[in-house]
């Protein structure tokens, strides 16, 4: 317990920077985060035991590193498993910003040259940009209008954990025999589209038919499993397209070597972020 008459609090980490996010904390239910009365989250630095955290593997892969940092650095979110994609990206930014300042560097290998460089990233720059997705209007497939939702981060995380032993399958195939390697492969690409449909049906709030509204993410998933090609393309799509209106932009780049312009996703990466 941390006595509260501790003569050295005056010294303790003040908020960095204030957040506002790109959701405005709308949808979200009571409990998961305490929104002040300026719409503005304070946003504290990074401590010695953050940034030990930040960089276990174990507590990356698991997803327990970003709730714990985000618990820390924003102790305004109250319950960090339950934040959405839409402010997911902005919260991570602005925590990086106010531990370690605004500029943020990358490497980059331009697309003419491919010479290698270093290049100062806006922090806060991206964080003005960052705006979050229409979910507010449903999508028309014939009879049917389907209501989306953005993810939120516990069903990130865990798509993530299970793409990744998907992926351990594919990088042991050259050591089996033919047969075993095609056999292999057959149930890893099979694995890899029931992770998408089953991660898909969560991003749908509801399918409303002409007769009632389902939003059992069992008959959700039965429905993606069976409707026609076209349908479940149509769907997937403007999921997608909702999910790229939140993503971080492209950095725009102009090579230092041959002043050639191009541009470079900027992903957020946590191990390489906050590592």
């Amino acid at each position: 317990m941390i006595a509260t008459n501790n003569p050295l609090k005056q010294y303790f980490r003040r908020p960095a920077i204030y957040l506002k996010l790109p959701s405005g904390g709308a949808g979200y239910p009571p409990g998961v985060i305490n929104i002040p009365e300026s719409g503005e989250l304070p946003v504290y630095p990074m401590t010695a035991i953050d940034e030990i955290t930040s960089k276990t593997p174990d507590a990356l892969f698991s997803g327990t590193a970003i709730v714990e940092l985000i618990k820390s650095c924003i102790p305004d979110i109250k319950d960090p498993w339950s934040i959405n994609s839409t402010d997911l990206d902005a919260i991570l930014v602005a925590i990086k910003s106010a531990t370690q300042g605004n500029d943020f560097e990358i490497e980059s290998a331009c697309t003419a040259c491919s010479e290698i460089s270093t290049y100062g990233v806006n922090l806060i720059g991206i964080l003005a940009e960052l705006k979050p997705g229409d979910y507010s209007k449903e999508l028309d497939v014939g009879d049917l209008k389907i209501k989306f939702r953005p993810l939120l981060y516990k069903e990130m995380n865990d798509a993530a954990k299970t793409q990744f032993e998907v992926q351990k399958i594919f990088s042991n195939l050259e050591s089996l025999p033919e047969e075993q390697r095609n056999a292999k492969t057959q149930e890893a690409v099979k694995s890899i589209t029931e992770i998408t449909m089953q991660l898909l049906s969560k991003t749908i709030e509801y399918i409303q038919t002409p007769g009632t509204q389902v939003t059992e993410k069992a008959f959700i998933l039965d429905f993606l499993h069976n409707c026609d090609k076209i349908t479940y393309i149509t769907i997937r799509d403007h999921h997608a397209k909702l999910k790229e209106q939140t993503d971080i932009k492209p950095l725009k780049i102009k090579c230092i070597h041959c002043q050639h312009e191009y541009e470079q996703p900027f992903i957020l990466n946590a191990s390489d972020f906050f590592g």
